[in-house]
């Protein structure tokens, strides 16, 4: 493939776009090549579009990953020069039109291949549906199954990041917390969370001393965050309308999607964390908000029992914790520099990408729902 590289103004040293992509690689004991690579990483981590899924140069397969710049040629995406390195003029790029002729993915305005996005979700959600109308125990099995894959992404994700969590406990652990959490109610999964906190701790002791609290304490993150907030979903299911309150909880957090994506793409303009999630506007989390408290409402009213306040009551908290675990792990994500925790799911990205919302909404429906629609 041809490229055409302008000249560098006179006076200033060129450096073309494959050098700069070498710079990764640079050995250490070169300071200018490593702060040339301290440069371009955090620039270029500054100007990715963490949302856009076209947008994959850091992404959960490689800290930076120099082939996705030459991929982009392959989609005729124009490669977006990296900002200047100091002393050094970056080499712009010409690309040739798409060789293949093949088209290029259907994506929305948010930067979605919508149509992969839709079939997953729809997907997904038979699965959990079939699971709880025929054998509510599948539903068991699924959350496993679920959280399994969630952990597993996590960890190589934090990885990157030179974490590292002993996955052996982790999993082990999950499956211990929600198989008590189906037995023995709450305290079950509390006694799940407790005794993998200390495995987690008497494993990585193995390991020996050095980075032992960032590792351990990873770990206890990793547990918290997926098993032990995943264990809430299991204790929707345990009352004779588990099965009622299971879907008002995540039809509820879907709504909270659709209602935050319709509106922030159409309306949306006032950015809400442009930092984490440029994307993420003020405009779409009302309309988060709105879509939650219409659900809300009915499916506590009619599903449940209860009051239709408390039906909004419950749909604006669910709208919040929805939202916040949405740029909670966007924001675990820029933290580590990748674009998405897996590729298991197209259109989406990991497993646990599907999980930000729903893991701390659990909980929180699991507590309100036991208020404003009491057993």
């Amino acid at each position: 493939m041809r490229r055409v590289e302008p000249e560098a103004p006179e006076g200033t040293a060129r450096l073309a776009l494959p050098d700069l992509l070498d710079a990764g690689r640079a050995p250490a004991s070169d300071p200018e090549r490593v702060e040339l690579d301290r440069t371009v990483r955090s620039e270029a981590v500054e100007t990715h579009d963490w949302d856009d899924p076209d947008d994959d140069r850091y992404d959960a397969d490689d800290r930076y990953d120099a082939d996705d710049e030459r991929d982009d040629a392959a989609d005729d995406v124009p490669l977006t020069a990296l900002p200047d390195a100091p002393g050094a003029a970056v080499s712009g790029a010409t690309l040739e039109p798409n060789p293949t002729g093949a088209p290029p993915a259907r994506t929305g305005r948010a930067g979605r291949d919508m149509v992969a996005a839709i079939g997953v979700g729809l997907s997904l959600g038979a699965v959990i549906l079939a699971s709880l109308f025929l054998h509510k125990p599948a539903f068991l099995l699924v959350v496993l199954v679920a959280v399994v894959v969630s952990v597993v992404e996590l960890t190589r994700a934090l990885r990157k990041g030179q974490y590292d969590p002993p996955l052996t406990p982790l999993l082990v652990g999950s499956l211990a917390m929600l198989a008590l959490a189906w037995e023995r109610g709450p305290t079950g999964l509390a006694v799940g969370f407790f005794l993998t906190v200390f495995a987690v701790l008497l494993w990585r002791l193995g390991d020996g001393p050095v980075g032992y609290l960032r590792d351990a304490s990873t770990g206890v993150f990793v547990a918290l965050y997926v098993p032990l907030l995943a264990g809430f979903a299991v204790l929707l299911t345990l009352p004779d309308d588990g099965v009622a309150r299971v879907i008002a909880f995540i039809a509820t957090v879907v709504a909270s999607d659709v209602g935050g994506f319709q509106a922030g793409v159409l309306f949306g303009k006032h950015p809400m964390a442009e930092s984490v999630s440029p994307k993420k506007t003020w405009e779409g989390m009302a309309g988060s908000v709105v879509a939650c408290s219409i659900a809300g409402a009915l499916f506590v009213t009619l599903m449940l029992d209860g009051t239709w306040w408390g039906g909004v009551l419950y749909g604006v908290a669910i709208a919040v914790t929805a939202t916040l675990g949405d740029l909670g792990e966007s924001l675990l994500k820029r933290d580590l520099a990748i674009k998405d925790m897996g590729h298991l799911l197209p259109g989406h990205g990991g497993l646990m990408d599907r999980m930000d919302s729903l893991l701390p909404s659990a909980a929180v429906a699991y507590l309100i729902l036991s208020v404003v629609a009491p057993t």
